[in-house]
């Protein structure tokens, strides 16, 4: 049987485009693009290039744009950067109990520092409640953190409801939408951000590369010193090839996202209608409706899901028990325990996450090699 690929939550296969991209950079443009000379000139024109398509794929100037290595390194840059800059207007921060770690470590650093951090509950669903922010919210509170997608469950948090919030108090708002863009159509300008982080390698992209939105007239303290690049804030002679590659995988990314959306969607709908239908014991984690395009999350009565994910494996279907984040901790999902769901609910889950290149075919195929794992591993604890 062909591999099948259905972990795109974790990571995705790098575009041919890109690919191209980049293998063009590295032997044209591989100059440093702070060198004054001619190659030097042609690097940075590659890097603002790419710049610009950033910040055209999701609505925003290029002035706006930052590149950073990572979305983690983008996260920490909006979080430290700007508590610590707002710091003599107040300490207070919220975030919510399902950010990603590198939302949540931050915090705990900031809390360190002296910062009170106030972690929002959610719902069964994996859903912040407006009222709950609503009485978080002080004259104290300069920024708020909440990610547009969950990473594990998938549930859509209510960006538009937070920034209209957010915006008459005058407090800062950032939205980790790592797992968001590439899945759905995206205008930053309409979700009212101050900071949005994105990532490469979730987009068909490289890794090593991340970008983070920083509205015009915002400002940060930095968190590495050194030269002047990325005005300051991201000091270090830029990735050009991974900036190059970074910049054609948005421009795709937004030029398809309708067809992309509905693509996954279909995808998704089928997969959980026939897994509701044909397998007993099953039962969806994240919000039913309100959810990432690409994602399904389920946990299995009596089975874990990292022994589910190992039997698929053994066919060559790619799924994950989780975040890759957290990957090789033998500890219950954050995200699952904070929606309430019992420890040993959370070992039982498993995050299956489409991609673009899956098909109705691969859907089937996974869906019968699903029921055949699962009849096994239950009849190994019947036996």
């Amino acid at each position: 049987m062909k591999p099948l690929y259905f972990d795109h939550g974790a990571t995705t296969p790098l575009r041919r485009e890109v690919h191209q991209a980049m293998i063009q950079c590295m032997e044209e443009t591989f100059a440093n693009p702070g060198s004054l000379h001619d190659e030097g000139t042609q690097a940075a024109d590659q890097v603002e290039h790419a710049r610009k398509q950033m910040a055209s794929a999701i609505g925003a100037s290029s002035r706006e744009i930052l590149f950073t290595g990572s979305g983690t390194e983008a996260n920490n840059l909006a979080i430290l950067g700007a508590a610590r800059k707002a710091r003599r207007r107040g300490r207070h921060i919220i975030t919510t109990q399902v950010e990603h770690p590198s939302v949540l470590k931050p915090c705990h650093q900031l809390e360190e520092e002296g910062f009170r951090v106030t972690y929002l509950p959610v719902d069964e669903m994996g859903m912040i409640s407006l009222q709950d922010l609503d009485e978080a919210l002080t004259p104290e509170t300069i920024l708020v953190s909440v990610m547009a997608a969950n990473n594990e469950v998938g549930t859509l948090m209510p960006i538009h409801e937070i920034a209209d919030r957010l915006r008459k108090r005058r407090i800062l708002f950032h939205t980790d939408a790592v797992q968001y863009f590439g899945k759905h159509p995206f205008d930053v300008s309409r979700l009212g951000v101050d900071l949005l982080t994105l990532s490469g390698h979730k987009i068909n992209g490289p890794k090593g590369i991340g970008a983070l939105y920083l509205r015009k007239g915002i400002r940060l303290d930095p968190l590495l010193f050194g030269g002047g690049q990325e005005r300051g804030l991201r000091p270090g002679t830029q990735n050009v090839p991974g900036i190059a590659g970074l910049g054609v995988a948005a421009r795709l990314a937004a030029e398809e996202a309708t067809d992309t959306e509905r693509h996954l969607i279909e995808l998704r709908n089928l997969l959980w209608n026939r897994i509701s239908r044909e397998i007993p014991g099953v039962r969806l984690n994240g919000h039913p409706e309100h959810r990432l395009s690409s994602n399904l999350n389920l946990s299995f009565d009596r089975v874990e899901g990292q022994a589910i994910l190992l039997e698929l494996n053994r066919s060559g279907i790619s799924v994950s028990s989780g975040s890759a984040c957290s990957a090789g901790k033998h500890a219950p999902s954050h995200v699952l325990t904070a929606m309430g769901r019992h420890p040993e609910e959370a070992y039982q889950s498993l995050r299956i996450t489409l991609g673009k290149e899956n098909g109705e075919e691969d859907i089937h195929t996974l869906v019968e090699r699903l029921k055949e794992v699962l009849g096994y591993l239950r009849s190994l604890i019947r036996g």
